[in-house]
């Protein structure tokens, strides 16, 4: 490889593995599995090593990965949180033994071995007995303050045993039981809601929410394994950590092993690896561990791991079956995906019959036919995926898989976006998309009607007694009565659901709507600041676009909805059904902030919300985000990059202080 080949293909790893990084810890929702992530990442590395000059400050290499969430206060870590090296190798597990002996110069080193927990790392801090804050991880230095969410945890003490240790900060991870996580997915599809890919997916989007009401009804949990600062106690050792958090009354793992020798580290892996089924939570690894601190502090630390410790990841589970057909699902925007039909066979803990092939650009790459063998790979997913296909047990009746040219249900004639990868039927009335869409319009997360499951829109769909969203409002207890296995109450308790939604906020309609690239957040942004559907309806693309938080791509979406023939005459239909369209103005309460755009971060005296209602009231706008347009930074105790961010673009920064001057 020539400096030039390096340098491009340096800079495509360290773009992809910057996006990845985003994926998994900001948005929780990872495209591709833990061992890619680590290739690409030890590519990287190679690059780096054999020309020292590709090698910059903002490689992914040099750093823990993950950037502050919006929405929450941030804190600086105590002591920073680094990630571990990992290895899918026993022969490098060995190799990490001997540079530890190397290292101590002794062949005798006394490690612990414990389960890796696949959920989210926290980082919590206990002051005279008393819970201070819970710190997300972050990009390392800084993490979120999520403690209110915690506090939902019932396994996590807010005041320790005054017997025990008071003032300490120790590390571990939250997580989803496996046994809440299907409970949550049970009830979730009961209400018409999608369903969480896993476990550890659904951990970090609970911990991301703004409202600990919500987060108070999901089974998390929480373990610890670590130590970040026990200043003035006796701690010397993992053992001693162990001790610790056990006189503290705080959750740890039961399992645990000790060795001195590289036999004994590959001895527990594997005993751990037969254990870790019957654990409550998901694994993916061991985390192998020096004991001693001392030996810990000789070893000392890389600019991104320490030297003492590493991950070993188990291979995730795989099962070789036959693809015995491709059937097409479509969603709720058209999206026509392969999903392929499967001799059952048993992986991971269940039987399954089907997996994703992603798209038709997926299926190609990895040239996947009906009647091939091909080797899946369940890894914590609900649905597995299809990760190599068996070329040489081939015999010639396979059949290529044809992207379709026509939806597979109403015949109407496909169209492929920009991008070349999704596929999608355009007909809004093609009965798989009415479904996909009233269920959406229906969840919680949306226009709130309870009751009215996946089960019950299809029949709804398919007795042809909707057609759209606006028919829920024309039901009536006659028609409600040709529903299978639906009584009088079910039938009652539907038509005050339906009578309810009336009165929701009109960003949940917005965002029930389905408008492309809308999300519920967006929805609520752009409401704020159009105060009403019909004013949001008539805007033009530069007026959208002075929303915050919503560009081009986003603007040109939503003006083109808002002005399809088919979408103007639901609304009419949704008005004159009585719908909210007019967002609930905040009482104002003078205008010395009119023409002012604010942000707010840190720790102040009153919830965020609350502050920025008050805002609102004297005439001021709220964002999430710092950027030229920011008038004012608000910033409370504990800012961080958004108070950054603000000094660098000249935004003037204020106190709660100054602010309560400025509005009298």
């Amino acid at each position: 490889m020539t400096h030039a080949e390096a340098a491009e293909r340096a800079a495509f790893l360290s773009a992809e593995l910057h996006r990845h990084n985003r994926l998994y810890y900001v948005e929780a929702r990872p495209v591709i599995s833990d061992k890619e992530f680590d290739g690409l990442l030890r590519e990287l590395q190679e690059i780096e090593a054999q020309f020292p000059d590709l090698l910059t400050p903002d490689s992914p290499t040099q750093r823990v990965g993950g950037a502050a969430l919006e929405g929450f206060t941030q804190i600086t870590h105590s002591v920073r949180m680094m990630s571990l090296d990992n290895t899918y190798s026993e022969e490098e597990l060995t190799a990490f033994f001997a540079r530890v002996q190397k290292g101590l110069g002794r062949e005798q080193v006394e490690c612990v071995i414990e389960p890796k927990v696949d959920g989210v790392a926290i980082s919590v801090r206990y002051e005279d007995g008393v819970l201070k804050h819970g710190v997300t991880r972050g990009d390392g230095t800084t993490g979120d303050d999520v403690t209110n969410n915690l506090k939902t945890i019932k396994t996590l003490p807010l005041r320790l045993p005054k017997d025990g240790p008071q003032t300490f900060e120790v590390r571990g991870e939250v997580f989803m039981p496996k046994a809440g996580f299907a409970k949550l997915n049970q009830e979730r599809e009961e209400a018409g809601e999608s369903l969480f890919a896993n476990p550890r997916n659904s951990t970090a989007g609970t911990l991301k929410l703004l409202d600990p009401k919500i987060v108070a009804k999901r089974p998390l949990d929480i373990v610890f394994y670590g130590l970040a600062d026990a200043s003035g106690l006796p701690i010397e050792s993992q053992n001693d950590v162990r001790k610790l958090l056990e006189a503290a009354g705080l959750p740890k793992s039961n399992l645990l092993w000790h060795a001195d020798s590289a036999e004994g580290l590959l001895k527990a892996i594997r005993e751990l690896d037969e254990q870790r089924k019957a654990l409550p939570y998901e694994t993916d690894g061991a985390v192998i561990k020096v004991n001693a601190f001392t030996d810990q502090s000789e070893l000392g630390v890389t600019s991104k791991a320490p030297r003492w410790a590493i991950a070993y990841k188990y291979q995730p589970e795989q099962a070789e079956t036959k693809i015995l057909a491709v059937d097409i699902q479509v969603g709720r925007t058209g999206a026509l995906t392969p999903v392929a039909r499967l001799e059952p066979v048993f992986v991971s803990g269940s039987t399954v019959s089907n997996a994703t092939l992603h798209n038709f650009e997926e299926i190609e790459r990895k040239d996947i036919r009906v009647g091939d063998r091909v080797i899946i790979e369940k890894a914590g997913e609900i649905i597995p995926a299809v990760v190599s296909v068996k070329t040489e047990k081939r015999d010639g009746s396979e059949q290529p898989i044809v992207p379709p040219t026509h939806c597979p249900v109403c015949g109407t004639g496909v169209h492929r976006d920009e991008e070349q990868v999704v596929i999608r039927c355009p007909n809004p009335k093609c009965p798989e998309v009415v479904k996909r869409r009233i269920e959406h319009f229906v969840s919680r997360a949306a226009m709130d009607i309870s009751g009215l499951g996946e089960s019950v829109v299809a029949q709804l769909v398919d007795l042809r007694l909707v057609g759209d969203v606006a028919d829920l409002y024309a039901l009536n207890e006659l028609l409600l009565a040709r529903l299978e296995r639906v009584g009088t109450k079910s039938i009652d308790n539907y038509l005050k659901a339906i009578e309810a939604s009336k009165q929701q906020d009109p960003w949940r309609l917005v965002f029930g709507l389905g408008i492309l690239h809308v999300g519920a957040g967006g929805a609520r942004k752009l409401l704020e600041h159009f105060g009403g559907i019909d004013a949001l309806a008539k805007a033009s693309v530069e007026e959208l676009m002075q929303c915050p938080d919503i560009g081009e791509i986003v603007a040109v979406s939503i003006h083109a909805w808002f002005r399809d023939e088919l979408n103007i005459q639901l609304l009419d239909r949704l008005r004159a059904a009585g719908l909210n369209f007019v967002q609930k103005a905040v009482e104002a309460a003078s205008d010395k902030l009119a023409g002012t755009t604010w942000v707010i971060t840190g720790t102040l005296s009153q919830e965020r919300e609350t502050i920025a209602d008050t805002i609102r009231s004297h005439g001021g706008k709220v964002s999430g985000s710092v950027s030229g347009k920011t008038t004012y930074l608000l910033a409370g105790a504990d800012a961080g990059s958004k108070l950054d961010k603000a000094t660098k673009l000249g935004v003037k920064v204020v106190s709660e202080a100054e602010f309560r001057t400025m509005i009298g």
